[in-house]
């Protein structure tokens, strides 16, 4: 059956691996951006791509998008939040406010809106999904990535609290733990870099497309940490799910 899902953030390296990954899966995809000129070539990357511009953290845009995406392709199946972003410092002394408010906009305002507005949705569907990308560092910060850490924590929290919601029914809410991400872009500009730990953007795609493929109660209000690579030339790091 075919499934409609809404990837928030989807111009990032991540958002294109994820939109791409579930359009190839059969899926129909509402590939969402901070404008028309940055998600237009990625409606443009498969037909079961659909781009739409809106500002994520304005709840009243928010809520026009979800009326749009259901015109358009029908009730919402899947929400993966891939909006986020990275401020920090040395020392807690230089975890400013214009950084807090920067990430607490991007990850946290974005993140509710979002699932409030597709709520319903998922809790209706056969096998409603949300998830989100959240780092290692949000169970070990450090005083130099408070800010981060504390609004990833935050978002997890908001994450495994619509699990919660789900507890016996179809949905699922998942948190996909990561160190970091890595793609072909950033290799590319240093080759000399091995990038240890990191999960390549390809795995996170395999990932949102096996999420439908679980059973809910399997998977629902759980930290699924994922793998570093599809590749087989490092057996002991290749798998979706570590």
């Amino acid at each position: 059956m075919s499934r409609t899902v809404v990837v928030a953030g989807a111009t990032s390296a991540s958002g294109v691996a994820v939109a791409t990954a579930l359009a190839e899966a059969g899926m129909r995809v509402a590939a969402v951006g901070s404008s028309a000129e940055r998600v237009e070539p990625v409606a443009a990357l498969h037909p079961q791509i659909t781009g739409y511009a809106c500002d994520l953290a304005d709840r009243d845009a928010v809520a026009g998008l979800a009326d749009a995406v259901r015109a358009d392709l029908g009730p919402v199946d899947g929400l993966i939040h891939l909006v986020g972003g990275w401020r920090g410092g040395k020392t807690l002394a230089d975890q400013s406010d214009e950084d807090w408010d920067f990430l607490h906009r991007r990850v946290l305002t974005t993140l509710r809106n979002t699932t409030r507005a597709f709520d319903a949705d998922l809790a209706a569907s056969e096998a409603g999904r949300a998830a989100i990308v959240s780092a290692e560092s949000a169970a070990a910060p450090t005083a130099g990535g408070a800010n981060y850490a504390a609004v990833k924590a935050a978002a997890e929290t908001w994450t495994l609290a619509m699990a919660q919601g789900y507890d016996g029914g179809r949905a699922a809410a998942v948190v996909l733990v990561v160190k970091a991400l890595v793609d072909a872009g950033m290799r590319a500009a240093q080759p000399e870099r091995r990038f240890p730990g990191f999960t390549d953007v390809e795995v996170l795609g395999a990932a949102a497309v096996q999420l439908f493929e679980r059973d809910a109660a399997e998977i629902n209000g759980r930290r699924l940490r994922l793998g570093t690579s599809l590749s087989t030339d490092h057996p002991s790091e290749t798998g979706v799910f570590a």
